[in-house]
């Protein structure tokens, strides 16, 4: 059964229990109030009676009654004796005559209301003992005053038929409202449902349910739209993601053709070449060396690259300027053109990969000794904020400082230059990877500046080890500029 027919039985149930049970308390309050005013006439007549006391039977005597104002006197009456003869009948009725009625007139006190039908009749019947003189002689008797009760039960009776009319009345405009209603409520939830059906039928993620109030269906629908949004940028993210993995494999693929075809075409010229000479076959396997370094240092940095998509899975504490002086040994013992590397280290600490930070600041050291010019100078500094790598070279085209950290991009003043336009790829990804940041900008007198970002926190002396002197995530982090490399 649907949720909506479910919902409409259920409303409608509880207005009909509810509407029944006020029927059946009305009912009863207005038979309480018809049939007690007929009960208070009676009760108010046996008081007179038993209040004058002593009344004369025979000889036209009768019972004292109330007057009109107050119901008047009771249609029916009846005293019977205490050998249950019927001493007088005033009305025409005669009244039936128990046990009980014999034993009031033997003098017992009791007294009480009961309903009785005499031919046909519907009568309210109270019996009650009192004391009436017959022949001189007082003795007890039975006194049986009655009144009709059909236009109670006429009243009663219409009162059934309204009530009945109104229950059923209340019911099946409780079931259309409780329909209606469990349409308006649900009317969300089949937006939920008829959302849900579309994003399975056509993948589209984009599409958002309405929310009209701020119930629990609202809430409902608002989470909704918080997974859509969520899944949303869960695709967009692995769309892009596939998309830079199929740039990436398409970008390898044309990098790597140029060093293969050169290779192998060196190697054919040597294989078939037996009339080369000595220097013009060295030549030839120099330029199959240099090649195979070439397209050896091309498959490093796309494996780098390739693996840089990950996130580390050992991190710890780094000295970040012990990773820079060693880059700049390395770099110092590789660069044979003379250049210059000023390196200024503060004590720093980061948390992170050491190989990779060490593959980041060597390759900003590479790019650095490419575009500088013989016997130029090369100054980086390690502070609070990260990694500084100047050269003094050309600066970087205006044009080309948006796209220089992409991959296998090159500049169009380093076209000439050797180098795959990975290694700057690398060093973003490898700041990224480290909640860092990277960027460029060419310095006023000549040259560009490079700048690694990096959460760094100063370190001091403690215990003769240098550790972190406040957390990473403290606000009173500062470089201090007074603290000097080791």
């Amino acid at each position: 059964m649907p949720l909506r027919r479910r919902l409409a039985l259920l409303s409608a149930a509880a207005v009909a229990v509810a509407i029944v049970l006020a029927a059946l308390i009305c009912y009863w309050v207005v038979r309480g109030q018809l049939r007690g005013q007929v009960d208070d006439a009676l009760r108010g007549q046996a008081i007179l009676v038993q209040h004058e006391g002593n009344f004369a039977l025979g000889g036209g005597g009768d019972l004292p009654g109330l007057p009109a104002t107050a119901g008047g006197r009771a249609p029916f009456a009846q005293v019977v004796g205490g050998d249950g003869s019927v001493l007088l009948n005033r009305g025409g009725m005669g009244l039936p005559v128990d046990s009980q009625t014999r034993a009031v007139a033997a003098g017992h006190p009791q007294s009480g209301f009961e309903d009785v039908t005499v031919g046909g009749s519907h009568l309210r019947e109270f019996t009650f003992r009192a004391a009436a003189s017959n022949g001189g002689q007082v003795a007890p008797v039975a006194v049986q005053l009655a009144r009709p009760l059909q236009s109670v039960d006429r009243v009663l009776s219409h009162l059934r038929l309204i009530l009945l009319l109104l229950c059923a009345g209340g019911i099946g405009l409780a079931a259309a409202l409780g329909r209606l209603a469990a349409r308006r409520v649900l009317a969300p939830l089949a937006e939920v449902a008829q959302t849900a059906q579309y994003i399975g039928e056509t993948d589209d993620l984009s599409h958002r349910i309405k929310i009209h109030a701020d119930d629990e269906v609202g809430q409902l629908a608002r989470r909704f739209n918080a997974m859509l949004e969520r899944l949303q940028g869960s695709r967009s993210a692995l769309d892009d993601s596939v998309r830079a993995q199929r740039q990436l494999v398409a970008d390898a693929s044309h990098e790597l053709r140029t060093p293969i075809t050169s290779l192998r075409t060196n190697i054919e010229v040597l294989l078939a070449g037996a009339e080369l000479g000595e220097d013009e076959r060295h030549r030839l396997l120099a330029d199959v060396v240099e090649q195979s370094e070439e397209l050896s240092a091309l498959v490093g940095d796309l494996i780098d690259l390739a693996r840089g998509d990950l996130e580390p899975e050992a991190t710890e504490d780094v000295r970040l300027d012990r990773v820079v002086e060693e880059s700049v040994v390395r770099a110092r013992r590789n660069v044979t053109s003379g250049i210059e590397f000023d390196l200024k280290a503060q004590p720093v600490i980061v948390e992170g990969a050491p190989e990779r930070l060490g593959r980041a600041v060597n390759n900003l050291l590479d790019n650095a000794s490419r575009h500088s010019p013989p016997d130029g100078r090369v100054e980086i500094t390690v502070d609070g904020t990260g990694v500084r790598v100047r050269d003094h070279g050309e600066g970087v085209l205006e044009k080309d400082l948006p796209h220089v950290f992409d991959r296998f991009f090159r500049g169009a003043n380093t076209r000439g230059s050797q180098g795959s336009g990975l290694g700057l790829a690398i060093v973003r990804q490898v700041a990224e990877q480290h909640h860092g940041s990277v960027s460029v900008e060419n310095a006023p007198d000549g040259g560009a500046v490079f700048s690694l970002k990096l959460p760094a926190v100063p370190a001091t002396l403690n215990n003769g080890d240098l550790r972190p002197d406040v957390g990473r995530d403290s606000p009173e982090f500062a470089g201090d500029p007074s603290s000097t490399a080791p």
